[in-house]
């Protein structure tokens, strides 16, 4: 399909990059960042939320860093699950997503920012406009949504991303940059419950990086993903458990693809007291997938049991 047409910028620092964003803001401009744009890219295709101005950071160097306690958000997915520096549950992470091509493009970052995706809003613009649009494409028509009927005051469109839940198991912290100057916050308050709102970047803001405490190589895991082609396909439903070796009381669980946000489940862990089985169960309850993926919610919701045993096992 026809790319619809943009500008691009490409500065060569984080502070041309956020001056640029401030010049963007405060004539008026919508824009994107671009990462490895391997999501945005696609959605341009479609004429999904297309801006008239784009931001690379593909010319800023030293942001694809990869160590066991920092990962710029430039770091591409292939090269960290190759990596012996990254954690092994992030490599192992990584390595699970879509295929060999993509990961050789796709980035950290732009895999924490994904945008949540819907069988009623990714599809073409013609496809879109013949039902009348969607919530979170509306189009100005205030349209409601289509998974959920005769509501349009909160879209449920799902995260898919691979990523964050093993990173939120291992006590991730990001840092984001904009015009505002640099702030960061735990990776479990970076998502917010709404498929158009998604995180808590605001306007001219990126993410820089993932930082983790210095004592994170203690700590071992497992991420267990549904999907339904072995490479390629997104999550339909995704568990990453993480403990210090020997200590069940560090245990700490996430699922992902399943809702709006990914989600860290540290209430039922508290709950089931080190019983995998009962663990599984309570997180069975908790999560509330909706008909907007591939594969239908009580067959994903079902497999989430099965998913945390095999995480929590190994």
């Amino acid at each position: 399909m026809l790319m619809p047409p943009f500008e691009l910028y490409l500065p060569v620092s984080i502070t041309a990059a956020c001056e640029k964003a401030a010049e963007l803001l405060a004539g008026g401009f919508e824009f994107d960042w671009i990462a490895g744009g391997t999501d945005l890219i696609p959605n341009y295709k479609w004429h999904i939320n297309s801006k008239p101005h784009v931001i690379s950071l593909a010319n800023i160097d030293g942001l694809d860093s990869i160590s066991m306690t920092e990962v710029g958000c430039m770091a591409r997915l292939h090269d960290i699950s190759e990596s012996t520096e990254a954690h092994p549950l992030v490599a192992s992470a990584a390595g699970k997503v879509a295929s060999s091509l993509i990961r050789r493009n796709a980035t950290i970052g732009g895999n924490l920012c994904l945008d949540t995706r819907c069988f009623w809003f990714n599809q073409s613009e013609e496809w879109r406009s013949s039902i009348d649009w969607c919530h979170k494409c509306d189009c100005g028509t205030g349209a409601d949504c289509r998974v959920i009927p005769n509501q349009n005051d909160l879209c449920v469109a799902t995260y898919q991303g691979d990523l964050a839940p093993a990173l939120m198991v291992l006590d991730a912290t990001v840092h984001l940059i904009g015009p505002n100057g640099p702030r960061k916050m735990p990776l479990v308050d970076f998502y917010r419950l709404d498929g158009m709102t998604k995180n808590v970047l605001e306007k001219g803001e990126f993410l820089l990086k993932v930082t983790f405490s210095a004592d994170v190589s203690q700590m071992v895991g497992s991420y267990q993903k549904l999907r339904v082609r072995e490479s390629w396909d997104f999550p339909e439903a995704g568990v990453a458990a993480a403990w210090v070796k020997g200590d069940r009381e560090t245990l700490k669980v996430a699922t992902t693809a399943l809702e709006s946000i990914p989600r860290r489940h540290d209430e039922q862990v508290e709950q089931a007291e080190g019983d995998i089985k009962q663990l599984a169960q309570l997180i069975f309850k908790a999560v509330k997938p909706v008909n907007n993926t591939s594969l239908p919610p009580r067959y994903r919701r079902n497999m989430i049991k099965v998913l945390v045993k095999r995480a929590c096992s190994e």
